[in-house]
């Protein structure tokens, strides 16, 4: 019978409850257990995908096409494991559905109400994904804090579901903030106090408290949490500030926290293997030169906005045994300033995804300087876009070149939207979004990456590549790389007369894993350490792009069929 573990958070928001329920997760995966994990969301929002970054972070699509919040991107890191539009409920697409078969007629004329209809439906979503992957172990991650007004039907389907599973396939984690006060030189337990007081006083008891700290509990601390919480002190777990997210699960590890979910969930012990894991953060703990890359880009004042951008950048890192040093470059700033007084000396340029004409000139000016210094560049989805009307600007000669997102009377709209979306209205959940397959030509920097024909990435856009303007690229020097398996769209296009410049109209950043580092950010970082070396030639034949593959036991490829 599928387990069932429910993460709460209390004292202070962003206290990491999905690094925690995703360690959890890969500690267990270690063991052998099959994990899924999936978050509930307070928000009123149906889901992520037309919310600001600035107030939400990135929106991580799963392969099945959700936008979903960014904590799954952090379960599928850790779990190495692909999560799906089943492992992302908000509050709002609980009331659509349950408005929804209200006005179908399903309650057949009774009152909706909160309870039981609002809490059943929460209740329903947690068990699809408990029949739809079949996983040993559930852990449910529920967003906000406890003693938010939004969050109580999500707790309180949680206290229900123990009565319907059994006391033995559930268990409460509930994750908590140890301040430590310096004017009287000691930890705090009262916040935690009171937290697991307001968990209790709704009914639910948690059975492990991972207890978030910047220094070391220490066993008086412990013993005083498990007396006034009513936990064994084995299941007070220190969960201590971290230099890195991936130092996290061999913490918890340490503290036994995996050992005592198990005993709690009746569980068979079984030895770990960390082995992979330890190995690289031994390896992000020691690297052996550091590289300067500019990411330039809009949202830079959250670094939130781009997490799976840097996740990848730090996965290639950890291959290659180094440090990427990230310089945070705002658009607008070169739009005012020009390229140089920021992007000088840096090893590598990457211009990520975003949505607007706010900063698109400055990334065009970044990828301009990055075409005509010889840095190695890599675009990711609108990266792609304004590398596109960089060329059609500068080297097509093609007048007021641009994009029909951003300007829609453009003569030469390099930039176009499909033929199929020219009537869509609602922004929401109506790009192109999800896996899709991308068919790579031989002979280009691309296919030396992936050595694989096909591969399938993750999309989110709704503007294409103009058709209408292939023939003249290709003409005027550009290598369209990558294609729709039929050939009609553009996925992935490189300067041949470059060391290294790439980008694609996929998101790459969404299935880099740390232990299987993703080709295009490897052979980009590689070209980085290269470019700081001062090795780099413009003949691509003299660079050696080739790509490390960490060894893994995890379950899936990160192409079609990876050799």
């Amino acid at each position: 019978m599928t387990k069932f573990v429910f993460v709460t958070g209390g004292v202070v928001s962003s206290i990491g409850k999905g690094i925690a329920a995703a360690s959890l997760g890969r500690l267990l995966k270690s063991r052998d257990y099959s994990v899924s994990i999936l978050k509930l969301d307070p928000y009123i929002n149906v889901d992520p995908g037309t919310m600001s970054p600035f107030q939400h972070g990135e929106v991580f699509v799963t392969e099945d096409g959700a936008e979903t919040d960014l904590d799954l991107g952090h379960y599928e890191r850790f779990t190495d494991t692909s999560m799906s539009r089943l492992n992302s409920v908000t509050q709002g697409s609980i009331y659509q559905a349950v408005l929804n078969k209200e006005r179908r007629g399903d309650y057949k004329g009774g009152t909706v109400q909160v309870i039981p209809h609002i809490t059943n439906e929460i209740q329903s979503r947690i068990k699809r994904v408990a029949q739809n992957t079949h996983s040993d172990v559930i852990i449910t991650e529920i967003g906000g804090t406890v003693g938010d007004i939004e969050s109580q039907p999500f707790l309180e389907a949680i206290r229900r579901f123990r009565k319907e599973a059994g006391r033995n396939n559930v268990l409460y984690l509930h994750v908590t903030l140890i301040p430590w006060i310096p004017s009287a030189g000691e930890l705090k337990t009262k916040p935690t106090q009171h937290s697991v007081k307001e968990l209790r006083s709704i009914g639910i008891q948690p059975d492990i408290l991972v207890c978030r700290c910047d220094r070391a509990l220490q066993p008086g601390i412990k013993e005083k949490i498990s007396e006034f919480c009513d936990i064994p002190v084995e299941s007070v777990i220190t969960a201590k500030d971290a230099s890195s997210i991936y130092e996290v699960p061999l913490m918890l590890e340490r503290e036994g926290l995996a050992q005592q979910a198990l005993e709690l969930l009746k569980l068979e012990t079984r030895q770990p293997d960390l082995s992979h894991w330890q190995t690289l953060v031994e390896r992000m703990n020691a690297p052996k030169k550091q590289i300067e890359v500019a990411l330039v880009g809009k949202y830079i004042r959250l670094s939130d906005a781009y997490l799976s951008v840097i996740e990848a950048l730090r996965h290639a890192a950890i291959a290659l045994e180094i440090e990427v040093n990230l310089r945070w470059v705002s658009a607008e700033d070169l739009e005012v300033n020009g390229a140089e007084l920021y992007l000088k000396d840096v090893s590598g340029i990457v211009v990520p995804g975003g949505f607007g004409i706010r900063g698109v000139d400055g990334k065009v000016i970044a990828i301009e300087y990055a075409r005509t210094q010889k840095i190695p560049f890599l675009g990711l989805c609108l990266g792609m876009q304004c590398s596109i009307i960089d060329w059609a600007r500068n080297i097509a000669r093609l007048e007021r070149a641009n994009s029909a997102e951003f300007e829609r009377e453009t003569p030469n709209p390099v930039i176009n939207l499909l033929p199929e979306q020219e009537d869509v209205v609602d922004l929401g959940g109506t790009m192109r979004l999800g896996l899709y397959p991308c068919r790579l030509s031989p002979d280009t920097l691309a296919f030396s990456l992936y050595q694989q024909e096909v591969v399938y990435e993750r999309h989110r856009h709704r503007y294409e590549f103009n058709n209408a303007y292939r023939n003249h690229f290709v003409e005027t020097g550009y290598r369209i790389s990558g294609t729709s398996p039929d050939g009609r769209l553009v996925e992935i296009i490189e300067y041949p007369e470059h060391p290294f410049f790439i980008a694609t109209q996929f998101h790459p950043e969404f299935r880099s894993r740390p232990n299987h580092p993703h080709p295009l950010f490897q052979g980009f970082v590689s070209a980085a350490i290269e470019m700081k070396k001062g090795a780099l030639s413009t003949n691509l034949g003299e660079v050696n792009f080739e790509v490390q593959h960490s060894e893994t036991t995890e379950e899936e490829p990160l192409t079609a069929d990876v050799s």
